[in-house]
């Protein structure tokens, strides 16, 4: 098997939803100071209520260029069963159990260890290269929002956390912004005084069905993607809760389908009798690179001395790229040709790792002066 092979599938058969990462961290850790190198493991941990914190090591520069950094998250969606990572006849990679695989995102950090290991075996040339690898990304990029990109020298970074295939180049990502609405209404005996009660299930459903879900235009997205009320058959449900989500590339779009979401729940709640308390907030901010960017340059570069054809796209989704380039560096998405992520169909061409392995060291190579 290639090495990265099995690398990837060791990382995929531990169970890491988000918070639980730390048997994961604790083989990525043992794997960089095989290489040899210093592992420094921050506080974020305890503070965001992970099993593990940031991941952070640094290979000193060999070479003149421009510094780049690569990072990856350790967390999955939760898993619903096993993982068995096997390779099916057409070599890719799947779960043999029925569940996730974890390709997202243990496909990249597998090919950004390997890459760093090739890199110090072969003694290539480089700039200076960070890696860093956060928890609990998928539940709303925390790790890589509690670290301090400080301790980061290189003002340009790459993150592969995009399910397409390889060679799509992600020039931007959407704001996102998180509704977590609570309606309280009476509680009462249904069959004997209904009257008395206020429903806060009916008023959640009122307010539902009145938003505006899906693709609402051409850069805009809208969820509601949990829920849970009452207590009983029997008792007009006192309390319901629901998480809706808005997405957009515009971010004035975003705060007027914001705006429009509240005024549905606000009048869903007058109708229906019952309080609501809506607590409203930034899951972050989107971002738009231009193609002749420093960061995109590179990726331009990487993609296509490895053989791939480069093409230029927006994402729906966030990742850790969303963290960093609000806070002032270049860090770019790149597709890693991971299929189906989240579902029990997600895989992973045994190919897509190796070719992402050649496009990490061609971006090494594109840093250098």
């Amino acid at each position: 098997m290639p090495e990265v092979l099995d690398l990837f599938t060791e990382l995929a058969a531990i169970p890491s939803p988000p918070g639980e990462e730390r048997a994961v961290a604790d083989v990525v850790a043992s794997y960089l100071r095989d290489c040899a190198l210093e592992v420094d493991e921050d506080d974020a941990g305890e503070r965001i209520g992970a099993t593990a914190g940031n991941l952070y090591t640094r290979l000193e520069p060999t070479a003149p260029g421009t510094p780049i950094f690569l990072c990856a998250h350790l967390d999955t969606v939760p898993p619903t069963g096993p993982i068995d990572p096997v390779v099916d006849d057409d070599g890719v990679v799947r779960n043999a159990a029925g569940t996730i695989l974890g390709a997202d995102d243990k496909a990249a950090v597998a090919v950004m260890l390997e890459a760093t290991r090739r890199v110090l075996s072969e003694r290539r040339r480089h700039a200076g290269i960070e890696l860093l690898f956060t928890p609990k990304e998928e539940v709303g990029l925390v790790g890589a929002s509690a670290f301090d990109e400080s301790r980061l020298s290189a003002r340009h970074g790459f993150v592969y956390d995009q399910a397409a295939p390889i060679g799509d180049v992600i020039l931007g990502a959407p704001y996102s912004q998180s509704l977590q609405v609570t309606f309280q209404g009476r509680a009462s005996h249904a069959g004997m005084h209904p009257e008395e009660g206020r429903n806060a299930i009916a008023a959640a459903a009122r307010a539902i069905a009145d938003l505006r879900l899906g693709q609402v235009d051409d850069h805009s997205t809208a969820n509601v993607g949990v829920i849970h009320g009452g207590v009983a058959p029997n008792i007009v449900a006192e309390r319901c809760m629901f998480v809706a989500e808005a997405r957009s590339h515009d971010e004035r779009r975003l705060a007027d389908l914001v705006q429009e979401m509240l005024e549905s729940i606000s009048f869903a709640a007058e109708t229906s009798d019952c309080r609501v308390d809506v607590e409203s907030r930034k899951s972050y901010r989107g971002y738009r690179f231009k193609r002749d960017d420093d960061v995109v340059r590179f990726a331009t570069q990487a993609i296509a001395r490895s053989g791939h054809e480069v093409r230029f796209v927006l994402s729906g989704g966030g990742a850790d790229a969303n963290v960093f380039n609000e806070r002032g560096l270049q860090c770019l998405n790149l597709a890693n040709g991971m299929i189906d992520i989240h579902t029990p169909d997600e895989r992973i061409a045994v190919s897509d790792l190796e070719a992402m392995v050649d496009v990490t060291l061609a971006l090494v190579d594109a840093a250098l002066a």
